[in-house]
C-alpha cells in the first residue's frame, strides 16, 4: 500500500477517454446482444431456469463423446449437449412444455439404455422447470434489479445528496451492461446463479463508490471544501481512497480466482461473472461514477449552492 501512499494520479483528467472506452465496449456488447437474436433467437443465451426445460446431468463409467450421446439421442435433432464437470460426464438441455416435464427424463434414460445398454451410466442429477415459470423468473430477475436501484437512489439521496445518487446508479447501469454484453459475447448460460452474481456485482459497485462518494462528502464538508475546485477535490478522494479500494478489490480478487481454479463447473460462470463485475466495479468507481458526479454538478450545481440562490432570492425580494 506504500505504492499508493500521498497518491497523486490525474483520474478526473483521463475521463473523456474512460468515456469513449466505455461507450465502446458497451456499443459492442450490444452488437452481440443483436447478432444473438437473430442467431439464437434471444439475445443472451438462457438456461433452463429461464426458458423452461429440463437440465439432466449424466456420468458415464466408459469414455464416450458428446458426438456419441447426440447420436443417441437423435442426431441432428438432439437437444443441446455440453461436456460438464469431469471427464464422460455431460449436460443434456431440452426444451420443453408443460405437458412434457415430467416424462423427459424417463424418455433419455430409454434412449441411452438402448444405445449404451444398462448400468453404464448414472443420472447424476435433474432439474425441470415449465415455460411459465422460466417466463416469471425473467421477469422477477428484471424487477429485482430495477428495485436495487431504486433503493440505491433513495438511501444515496438521503446519506447524501440526490446528484450522488443519480451518480451511483449511472455508474451502475454502466456495469450491468459491460456484463450483460460479456455475456452476449461469449453466449454464456444465464440462470438463477448468474442473476445472483449480477445483483453481487451491483451492491460490490455501489460500496466501492459510496466509499469515493463519502471521501468527497468530507472534503466539501471541511473548512473551504466548497470553495475548492470541484475536479480538483474530487480527484483528491479518489486518490485518498485508492488504498483500500486497491487492497479490497485484489483480496477479493483473490478469493475469486481460487474458487474458479478449484471451485468445478458447477460455479464456474457464477465465479467468472463475479471477477469481471469486481474489476468493472473498481473501474466505474473512479472513471464512471466520480466524473459522473461531476458532471450532474457542473449542470444542476448542488445543494448548497441551490439554497445560496434561493437565499440571495429572498433577499432581494424582502429589499
Amino acid at each position: 500500500m506504500r505504492f499508493f501512499d500521498q497518491a497523486k494520479y490525474p483520474f478526473i483528467e483521463k475521463r473523456r477517454a474512460t468515456y469513449m472506452l466505455s461507450a465502446i465496449v458497451i456499443a459492442v456488447g450490444m452488437a452481440f446482444m443483436i447478432y444473438n437474436v437473430f442467431s439464437i433467437g434471444s439475445w443472451q443465451n438462457y438456461g433452463v431456469d429461464f426458458t423452461g426445460g429440463s437440465f439432466i446431468q449424466v456420468r458415464f463409467d466408459q469414455p464416450t463423446t458428446a458426438a456419441q450421446l447426440r447420436a443417441a439421442l437423435g442426431g441432428p435433432d438432439a437437444p443441446p449437449i455440453t461436456s460438464f464437470g469431469d471427464q464422460n460426464e455431460f449436460v443434456i438441455r431440452a426444451e420443453l412444455t408443460d405437458e412434457e416435464v415430467s416424462v423427459v427424463a424417463d424418455g433419455v434414460r430409454r434412449q441411452l439404455e438402448a444405445a449404451f445398454g444398462t448400468g453404464v451410466f448414472e443420472i447424476v442429477r435433474q432439474e425441470s422447470v415449465g415455460p411459465t415459470i422460466g417466463a416469471e423468473l425473467q421477469q422477477k430477475a428484471a424487477l429485482a434489479m430495477l428495485f436495487s436501484f431504486t433503493l440505491t437512489l433513495i438511501y444515496l439521496a438521503i446519506r447524501f445528496e440526490f446528484r450522488f445518487g443519480v451518480a451511483a446508479v449511472i455508474a451502475t447501469i454502466h456495469d450491468i451492461l459491460i456484463t450483460l454484453g460479456f455475456l452476449a459475447a461469449f453466449r454464456m448460460e444465464i440462470a438463477l446463479p448468474t442473476v445472483a452474481a449480477i445483483l453481487t456485482i451491483v451492491g460490490y459497485s455501489l460500496n466501492d463508490t459510496i466509499v469515493v462518494f463519502d471521501r468527497v462528502r468530507e472534503n466539501l464538508l471541511a473548512k473551504g471544501g466548497r470553495r475548492q475546485d470541484p475536479s480538483e477535490l474530487v480527484n483528491r478522494s479518489i486518490n485518498q481512497t485508492l488504498p483500500r479500494t486497491v487492497l479490497t478489490s485484489t483480496t477479493t480478487l483473490a478469493v475469486l480466482l481460487s474458487l474458479f481454479f478449484v471451485g468445478g463447473a458447477v460455479i464456474r460462470d457464477f465465479t467468472v461473472v463475479l471477477i469481471l463485475g469486481v474489476v468493472i466495479g473498481t473501474y466505474s468507481s473512479i472513471f464512471v461514477a466520480s466524473p459522473a458526479l461531476l458532471e450532474i454538478q457542473a449542470r444542476f450545481g448542488d445543494s448548497s449552492q441551490s439554497a445560496d440562490r434561493k437565499k440571495r432570492r429572498r433577499s432581494a425580494t424582502a429589499a
